[in-house]
């Protein structure tokens, strides 16, 4: 029988923590019809270049992007993003589709981060007016891929109905033991929470959960554990009155 040491993730909060990053950037871009915005975006991410960043936001919000910036380089210091902007749905709303890859070496494991995202957001004198981050998926895995995996959560929902959160491992378990757990978030308090592991006897994570009665972005975290590696996740729902 393969076994899982449940005594060495009693809790667990340091990779969800840093898929959360990606969650609340509040990230900032100019409007210039003479440029590819997104690319000059991508380039001054990929190039670490925080004064150009910077230099893209409202006065009040350079001192959150350098230090959301700065975890993220200081724990993936390779990640590399892409930005391609899309149909807007809006004359004054700007899309633009995010893409994060990264890896980082953790007591020799290699740990690969890879986050998806769509950002929306408006224009005000060549400055942010409004953004936010919508359809999150990211995850952090050391199991080279090896762990066939699936998602099912949606990307929206209605405000005071029930939705379904199902994590499955498609491979047959056998004897395998594995082990995880999964925790809501309705704001920034996701820092100071912790996902507590228990045993997964039903090859996965499936919950019932219910919206919201009021719009507004529901965040879910989980992490799993099995004999071949590790996978963190952390996936945004919209709750809306309208689909």
């Amino acid at each position: 029988m393969k076994m899982l040491n449940l005594s060495l993730f009693p809790r667990i909060g340091f990779f969800i923590y840093i898929v959360i990053y990606l969650i609340f950037p509040k990230l900032a871009i100019t409007q210039n019809t003479k440029v590819d915005i997104g690319k000059d975006l991508e380039h001054a991410f990929n190039t670490r270049n925080l004064q150009l960043i910077k230099s893209n936001f409202k006065d009040e919000e350079n001192v959150k992007i350098q230090e959301k910036f700065t975890e993220l380089i200081k724990d993936f210091p390779n990640s590399k993003w892409q930005i391609n902007q899309l149909s807007e749905k809006k004359s004054n709303e700007k899309i633009f589709d995010i893409v994060v890859n990264g890896k980082k070496i953790v007591n020799g494991e290699i740990y690969f981060l890879e986050s998806n995202f769509k950002y929306f957001f408006s224009t005000h004198n060549d400055k942010i007016n409004n953004g936010s981050i919508k359809n999150l998926f990211s995850t952090i895995r050391n199991d080279q891929n090896k762990i066939d995996v699936l998602f099912r959560i949606p990307d929206k929902v209605l405000t005071g109905t029930k939705y379904d959160i199902d994590i499955i491992l498609n491979e047959p378990l056998g004897e395998v033991i594995i082990a995880g757990g999964i925790l809501s978030h309705q704001d920034e308090s996701y820092l100071k929470q912790e996902i507590d592991i228990k045993p997964l006897v039903s090859g996965g994570i499936f919950k019932t959960t219910r919206a919201s009665s009021k719009p507004g972005t529901q965040i879910w975290s989980g992490i799993i554990f099995h004999p071949k590696g590790m996978i963190s996740f952390t996936k945004s729902v919209e709750i809306v009155e309208k689909l």
